[in-house]
């Protein structure tokens, strides 16, 4: 659709400018630091930082009714800097000029009800917003193209030259990064560190797909960060895991898209979101925050976090009811199914503290809760909710089981609707998809297949005297169709099928 068929009070929000002034924030000592370099933790005490808008408030200037039709009239631009996630330009980082996005389809992810039988058996009606269907298959992209984006930008307007952006990953980090970087032609190159046998073939394919230099390191994700949070401190490279804060100003789009899926009325909502490295609710709380203070929403949705009882330290933080009595233990985690969610000691602890703070403030203690769920019921919530139409991965059976389980508890009231991250895609977790089928999870996983749950192929095979087919060889008419005959009527006494009359 074109500029000058949109309605003339709208026009001059269409397509936005580069503008605002912009800061590193510092949650533990509050100092602020200019954004023309990169940094990942604060100078001043070495806590994680987030990106503010020290020009936030030019934004209320603006009614909240005014940005809902922003927003919305923009979904119609063909404009491609404007087609993801910076159809929010200004709450993302207006700082950024439109010619220095980077955008790779990411965003615009669909929001799928579940159907009658899986709400049954999740105990409320609720919907999945499957980020398995951005570019890379993960929620990672929509970070990406904000770091991506950003660095851009200082390529082109700051002169930044020979950029290696570097991550540690369970998979999906690395697959995002790959392909952002592989955009780049010239100016940046990609190297990703991998804990060695902790990632499924599917993602390791995808970052060697990108040409990115692929390192693995023995142990899991956190000792992975180690390592890359060493070489940020001491070595000029990009770092790209969320504990660059660029990442989490991407990943807010994430609650802005589900506040325009439900026309902005999400009050009665609880969204759950899994916890990993805590860099998603970190953005997800950050998203929702955004948009009540501009009066965008009305009202804020609950917010549950989920993790598996094998890397649980957010959840045991918060299994303290005094917040004066709270401290942050680092866990040794366990073999998970989420791989995703496998990490012990997440980098954006700090900012989730304080964003629950600023949540509970406003919506009251009950609007952010977080739950704890067995690798058995993940993988039993994946398989049945991939049973019910849906291609969710292992994190968004977390959510799903999750979700059932807050219901059950009586935290989730059984007559509010739900959204369930789905993370990624169900084929980049197929390996336990296999192994839940053929019952060969390893004892540390503690999962134990469900009969009606399981699948496997059915062999059709022509006994002795029946001709088969054999390829590159053709049959002659006579023995194809014995062939046909004999396999048609297996097929059909498998199938319990009925002759027509």
């Amino acid at each position: 659709m074109k500029i000058d068929q949109f309605p003339e009070h709208i026009r001059p929000y269409l397509v936005p400018r580069a503008g605002g002034e912009y800061a590193y924030e510092c949650f533990s000592c509050g100092r602020e630091h200019g954004i023309e370099r990169l940094l990942y933790t604060c100078p001043d005490c070495g806590s994680v930082l987030m990106i503010k808008d020290l020009e936030w408030s030019r934004l209320k200037r603006i009614p909240g009714s005014l940005w809902r039709e922003i927003f919305d009239y923009r979904s119609m631009l063909t404009l491609p800097a404007l087609r993801g996630i910076y159809r929010y330009h200004e709450l993302i980082g207006s700082v950024i000029p439109p010619e220095s996005v980077v955008w790779l389809g990411e965003g615009y992810t669909p929001v799928v009800a579940a159907n009658a039988v899986l709400c049954d058996w999740a105990g409320c009606a609720f919907f999945f917003k499957n980020d398995g269907q951005n570019p890379s298959a993960s929620f990672k992209d929509r970070g990406m193209a904000s770091a991506f984006s950003y660095l851009n930008y200082l390529i082109g307007h700051r002169g930044m030259e020979d950029v290696l952006a570097i991550c540690a990953s369970t998979g999906d980090t690395s697959a995002s990064a790959a392909l952002y970087g592989s955009y780049f032609v010239h100016g940046v190159k990609s190297a990703v560190l991998l804990p060695h046998g902790k990632v499924t073939p599917q993602q390791l394919g995808q970052p060697l797909g990108s040409g990115a230099r692929v390192i693995e390191i023995p142990g899991v994700f956190d000792d992975c960060m180690k390592v890359v949070e060493y070489l940020s401190e001491h070595y000029s490279v990009a770092l790209m895991n969320s504990k660059n804060a660029w990442r989490i100003l991407g990943q807010e789009s994430y609650s802005y898209e589900i506040a325009q899926a439900f026309d902005y009325e999400i009050g009665d909502l609880a969204v759950f979101v899994p916890i990993g490295n805590a860099g998603n609710i970190t953005a997800v709380l950050q998203g929702f925050l955004k948009l009540h203070d501009l009066g965008i929403i009305p009202a804020l949705p609950a917010v549950f976090g989920v993790q598996s009882e094998h890397a649980n330290p957010v959840y045991l933080y918060y299994l303290e009811p005094e917040r004066e009595k709270r401290r942050f233990r680092p866990v040794t985690v366990r073999p998970s199914v989420a791989q995703a969610a496998m990490i012990g000691n997440p980098v954006s602890m700090p900012r989730v503290v304080k964003l629950v703070e600023e949540y509970r403030l406003r919506a009251g203690e009950d609007a952010v809760r977080v739950v704890e769920v067995s690798e058995q019921e993940i993988m039993d919530a994946m398989l049945t909710a991939n049973r019910n139409g849906h291609i969710v991965c292992t994190q968004g059976g977390e959510c799903l089981a999750g979700c059932r389980k807050a219901v059950a508890s009586g935290m989730q009231a059984a007559g509010r609707r739900a959204v369930l991250d789905a993370t990624a895609h169900a084929l980049k977790f197929s390996v336990f998809q296999d192994k839940y089928f053929s019952d060969s999870f390893e004892p540390e996983y503690e999962v134990v297949p469900k009969a009606e749950l399981r699948n496997a192929p059915v062999l059709v095979s022509p006994p002795d005297g029946v001709p088969k087919p054999v390829p590159g060889r053709e049959m002659p008419p006579e023995d194809f169709r014995r062939f046909l005959a004999f396999a048609s009527g297996a097929v059909a006494e498998l199938l319990g099928l009925k002759r027509k009359q």
